[in-house]
């Protein structure tokens, strides 16, 4: 694998393992391009405290540290500096203040809630709701159209048990507005390996049917899950099987030596 661009820290509360341990264990896999992308900090305004993200106070020790070992390992390995995150219009313009001094080279987008976390309504808990499948979608769509990311992270994480009918319907309009906007889908080596209802044979027919472009992401949450070749492989042959392009880097964040 020569990229990867969705790599957690231990920052989240769910990773494990030190940020010099992960880029160590890129080098030896032989990638040649690291990108981190841990769960954005949110500023909630309300003294609310994430379980599964870093703080705003921690946005500071993540971009040194990064910052740092880019430059050290520079002759090894190319490591860009960014976030997965949600599309949360009402936070939005919190985090930009948030981030803007700090040097982000790009989002991913992980559509984990539809609203503030607190609401408690996530994502991959099923639902036959089809408000909630069709305000995922709507949530998506207009948070690229905003340019903020540059791919979707595990598009399938919304666990829909209702009618086939309508996960088709709008899924379909999920894939088609991504691929006139040429943004690639992640297939999503977690859940790959993890036993979870994603990558999704439903939603990759979708894709393959639409023609998207599709790219894997360690999705690693520990140092290991970068040189799980095992893995790698089987997310290969699921792109292969709906006869999908991968894309190897993204545009503009390839390697730098």
């Amino acid at each position: 694998m020569f990229a990867n661009y969705h790599t957690h820290t231990a920052r989240c509360g769910h990773a494990r393992g030190t940020d010099r341990e992960f880029v160590e264990s890129a080098i030896a896999h032989g990638m040649k391009v690291l990108g981190f992308a841990d769960h954005c900090p949110w500023v909630f305004g309300d003294g609310y405290r994430s379980g599964i993200r870093m703080t705003d106070k921690e946005a500071e020790g993540y971009f040194r540290s990064l910052t740092d070992l880019r430059d050290e390992y520079a002759d090894d390995i190319t490591i860009y500096i960014g976030f997965e995150a949600e599309y949360i219009p009402q936070l939005i313009e919190a985090q930009d203040k948030l981030l803007a001094d700090y040097p982000l080279d790009y989002m991913i987008m992980g559509q984990h809630f539809n609203d503030p976390e607190y609401c408690q309504v996530y994502m991959g808990v099923p639902t036959g709701d089809e408000t909630v499948l069709n305000k995922y979608v709507d949530r998506i769509i207009e948070g690229m159209e905003s340019g903020r990311y540059r791919y979707l992270a595990h598009p399938d994480l919304l666990d829909f048990t209702g009618g086939q009918e309508i996960y088709e319907k709008h899924f379909t309009r999920l894939c088609e507005y991504l691929k006139t906007k040429d943004i690639p889908v992640e297939i999503n080596m977690l859940g790959m390996t993890g036993g979870r209802h994603y990558p999704s044979d439903r939603f990759f027919r979708i894709a393959q049917r639409v023609g998207n472009t599709a790219i894997i992401g360690c999705d690693a949450h520990f140092p290991e899950a970068l040189r799980d070749s095992e893995a790698m492989e089987k997310c290969r042959a699921f792109a292969g099987k709906y006869g999908l392009t991968v894309l190897e880097t993204l545009p503009g964040l390839g390697a730098k030596k």
